[in-house]
This record gives structure tokens, sequence and C-alpha cells, in this order.
């Protein structure tokens, strides 16, 4: 394997921005009134800071890959031919202004307009690797939770590849900063951080001083699930908005857990997610709750308190959506009112209809047959 492949191996191990948050969050509101308008300027600038310190990279290793990737990059003599194996990351090298030369299918969503016509490389999670050999790739760039599974086939074909950390925003955010300086894509990528440092210095207090519901997130795959700690996508989400995931503290993204043990957690909250397959995903979920008698004796169940995420906000992966998918989350963990109940039923009723509408069972045969 390529030298510069080894090192950016390493450096898809290294992004892991989102331990910070939750220390982060604990800072305390300021006060809206004329004599907290002096310390305003110096909280705003105090808030710019935390943010600049959750994205800065000064792991060695990491900066040494990036460094090197970088000069592999510039020194060839025309732009880098790139592949982009999940819809997140397309949308990511879009943003950028990166073009690829070949790109994941997709059951439920759109690739960005700009790769209408660029080859389809097969499904996220299983790339035909005979089509992107073909297509001589310079880069592959993936998302780390399938690093696993893919980096035995990259390093079966000649390329240097990039496993990008989408498992929360600040993870996108450093990933993004690092391909910014890899590609020469630096104001882009910039401008993408500062959408978020923006974002997230007026967002960071919103519910602290609210008091934290406890959350049950079930991720659903076809015929199973599992349970999302908050190093996964929709658990860091969870934990941005202040909730209290029932499984935290462990290193893994997921766990298997039987539900006597969750019984014992007895969430406040349960929300359901879908990996993939969200039609049947969301036929299983209600299946479940429907004929499982032990969910009966949730409270959650009893008060009413379970509710389908829509696909499309709370995938595997991070993306540009997560303003939306926290506002969801908002009207689910602190209603504020009998309207912001109804409409997060609502939510989670469209949010189980689309799913099981989206034919996703269906194109995914079709693309497999």
């Amino acid at each position: 394997m390529r030298r510069t492949g080894n090192a950016l191996r390493r450096l898809a191990g290294c992004l892991l921005a989102g331990a910070l948050l939750s220390s982060l969050f604990l800072a305390g509101c300021t006060a809206d009134d004329p004599a907290s308008s002096a310390s305003a300027s110096a909280e705003a600038e105090t808030d710019a800071s935390d943010v600049e310190l959750m994205l800065t990279i000064d792991d060695e290793d990491e900066l040494a890959a990036v460094a090197a990737a970088k000069a592999k990059v510039a020194a060839m003599d025309e732009e880098p031919r790139i592949i982009a194996t999940s819809l997140a990351v397309a949308s990511i090298c879009d943003k950028l202004d990166l073009d690829l030369v070949g790109v994941c299918s997709t059951t439920t969503s759109t690739i960005p307009e700009r790769y209408a016509e660029t080859t389809v490389v097969g499904t996220a999670m299983s790339p035909d690797m005979e089509i992107v050999a073909s297509l001589d790739p310079d880069w592959i760039l993936s998302p780390s939770s399938l690093q696993s599974d893919l980096q035995p086939k990259y390093e079966a074909i000649d390329t240097d590849w990039a496993f990008l950390n989408l498992k929360s925003v600040t993870g996108m955010c450093r990933s993004i900063q690092e391909l910014g300086e890899i590609f020469d894509r630096e104001e882009e990528a910039q401008a993408l951080v500062d959408e978020f440092t923006e974002f997230y210095t007026e967002y960071k207090n919103k519910n602290a001083d609210k008091e934290s519901p406890k959350v049950l997130i079930l991720m659903g795959l076809p015929g199973s699930y599992i349970i999302a700690t908050e190093n996964s996508y929709v658990g860091s989400l969870v934990e941005m908005a202040g909730g209290e995931n029932v499984y935290a503290g462990s290193d893994s993204e997921f766990l298997t857990v039987n539900t006597e043990d969750m019984k014992t957690k007895e969430p406040d909250i349960i929300l359901c997610a879908s990996h993939a397959l969200p039609d049947q995903v969301m036929e299983m979920f209600e299946e479940d709750f429907a004929t499982n008698d032990i969910w009966q004796h949730f409270e959650a169940v009893q008060n009413d308190q379970v509710y389908y995420l829509t696909y499309s906000l709370f995938g595997m992966s991070a993306t540009f959506d997560y303003p939306d998918a926290l506002e969801e989350l908002q009207l689910i963990l602190y209603p504020e009112s009998e309207e912001d109940e109804a409409q997060a039923k609502t939510n989670s009723e469209n949010a189980a209809q689309e799913a099981e509408e989206s034919g996703a069972t269906e194109a995914y045969e079709e693309l497999t047959e």
C-alpha cells in the first residue's frame, strides 16, 4: 500500500471531536438584562473560542497525514479522481466544489445534482469494487463507520483513501477542514465551519436551564434493532440537545441489549431511528411495540412517549441538515405547549408514513439484482 494511504489510515482514527460537547454544554446562560450587556460581547467571543477548541486539530500524526496528502495532491498534473461511497460524503464533496468520478447509489434520497451523471459504484455499505477499480481513482472517501468492512477492499487496489468521522457534527466539521486542506478548498471548508460556529454559538445554551429527559434510542435494522449511544450520530444530536442517553458511558456507537435491561433504565422518551431500508424498519418497530408485551410495561410507552424520527435527518452519518434534526428533537424533548406536543406527534406519524412509503426495499432489490 502507498505510504500516503497508510498515513490517512491513521488520520481516520484521529477524527474524534465529539467528546468535548458535553462539557461545553455545561456553560451557564447570560441573563438578558442591561447589567449583562457589558459582558455579552466577551461571552460571544468565549463561545466562538469554545467552538474553535472543539475543531482544533493538534494530533501530530493527523497533521502529518494531512500534510502528506496535501503535498501529493499538489504534485498532481490534473485534478484528483475522487470517489465518494456514501451520500453524506458526496454532499460534503458537493459543498467543497469537488468533482467526483464515482458516487454511491441511494434508495431513499437524492444525490447532489452536480453528480447526476457520475458513474454509480454501488451501495454505501457494499460498493462494487470492480467498478471502483475501473474508474482508476486517486482517492476513495467513505464514512468511518464502515471502515472495518471497506478498508480491506480498498487495500486490494492501487489507490489512497480516507475514512471521514461523521459520527457527530463536530467530527464532520473537522473532516471538512482536512479535506479543504488536502484538496485546496480551504475557503469553501472555512465557510462551512463558520456556518456551524454561528449556529452552535447561538444554540449551545438553548436547553441549559431545563431538566434533561432520559432517552432511549433504538436504531432499527431490517428484522432487529440496536441501542444507539452518544457516540453515534443520532446519539450525538440528542446529547447536543441536552437529552440524557440512558446508555451513555460506553465506548461503542451501538450496543446489543435485551428489553429487560432497557426496562431497568426506565427512559422518559423512546426514539426510533432507521439504519437502512426504513420501510421495513418502521413496520418492524410498529409490530414489535404492538405485539411484544414487555413494551407495555415501559412508562414511556404508557405515557405515549415513543417517537419515530425522520429518516433523512437521523441516519448513520452527520449531514448539513443538523439544524432541522435538532428542531425536530426540540419538540420531543422540551415541548412548551400542547401545540408543541401535538406537532411532535404529527412529525412522528409523518416520519413513519414517509418511511413506509419510501419504496426503499423495492429500490434496493432492484439495485442488487
